[in-house]
């Protein structure tokens, strides 16, 4: 039986969390850090919640072409590491939207614990009905999204709308390659009734509705599976790390990360990176 609620509802309940900001500092505290003046080094283990953590975040976003001049949107920021990673490292101005509250709230806090709180700000928002004026933005992204969001065709409309012509954007997406079918819980749904993937096809079409053209993609199976079987090494070595995007999860945390490691395994799903530019007006 579905649980109660729109599906954005049931999507901001599976994420949500209580005292995450405390959680976290608490964590850094133990470990010597300053939580008053933290780096982004001293985040990087919890706040990168997409496969490959912080060295995705860094690749994807060498692929972008963001420049100091730049207002950037993040489509469900999280709590806010590839935000701050993009804004400390490239210059620019970030807005990140999230459904989930508690994400939201611990994005603030950490964004003023690393001085980056003039360059970034962040709200509580729908990616379906985004707060913004048309044309608001220079470019924008998003990292493991799609996959909570079935209408896929208007997300990309609602992001064109608030990106100027010709605007970059970028999404890191997990895809099914039609190899099989995913098996649940997964870090981004507990059940189906919550999870939306689709194929590179499904985006591609999605995205030409959208009102946006493909420039490039890439495939980044190889790299998360050894992304995967590195953190599973280490993790017989050492143990469990205490900080990680584990304490992002809620319940089935371990059999979600089996999950995910075996589907990538068997080639089920990928990670996709996909690099739009915003048609123009007119433009066919």
């Amino acid at each position: 039986m579905a649980e109660p609620g729109t599906i954005e509802q049931r999507v901001a309940r599976h994420y949500a969390q209580t005292e995450l900001e405390k959680k976290i500092l608490d964590l850094l505290a133990a470990d010597g850090k300053d939580i008053e003046w933290l780096t982004l080094a001293d985040l990087a283990p919890v706040d990168e919640f997409h496969t490959g953590g912080r060295e995705a975040t860094i690749a994807f976003a060498a692929e972008l072409g963001f420049t100091p001049e730049m207002h950037i949107l993040d489509v469900g920021c999280g709590i806010g590491g590839p935000s701050r990673y993009i804004a400390e490292t490239y210059g620019c101005r970030v807005t990140g939207i999230d459904l989930t509250d508690e994400f939201v709230r611990t994005a603030q806090a950490l964004a003023r614990r690393t001085s980056l709180a003039g360059r970034i700000d962040y709200r509580q928002a729908s990616a379906l009905d985004l707060p913004f004026a048309p044309g608001t933005f220079d470019g924008a992204y998003m990292m493991h999204v799609g996959m909570n969001i079935e209408d896929k065709a208007a997300l990309f409309a609602e992001i064109r709308r608030v990106l100027k012509d010709n605007a970059t954007f970028g999404i890191y997406d997990v895809m099914l390659t039609e190899q099989g079918e995913p098996r649940f819980p997964l870090p981004f749904a507990q059940t189906a009734e919550t999870s939306f993937l689709a194929t590179l096809a499904d985006y591609r079409r999605a995205l030409h509705e959208g009102g946006f053209v493909i420039e490039r993609g890439r495939n980044r199976l190889e790299v998360a599976r050894a992304f995967f079987r590195e953190q599973a090494a280490r993790a017989g070595e050492k143990g469990m790390p205490l900080l990680g995007i584990h304490l992002l999860l809620k319940g089935e945390g371990p059999a979600m990360f089996a999950n995910v490691v075996s589907l990538y395994e068997e080639g089920v799903m990928a990670p996709i990176e996909l690099v739009c530019r915003a048609r123009a007006e007119g433009e066919a």
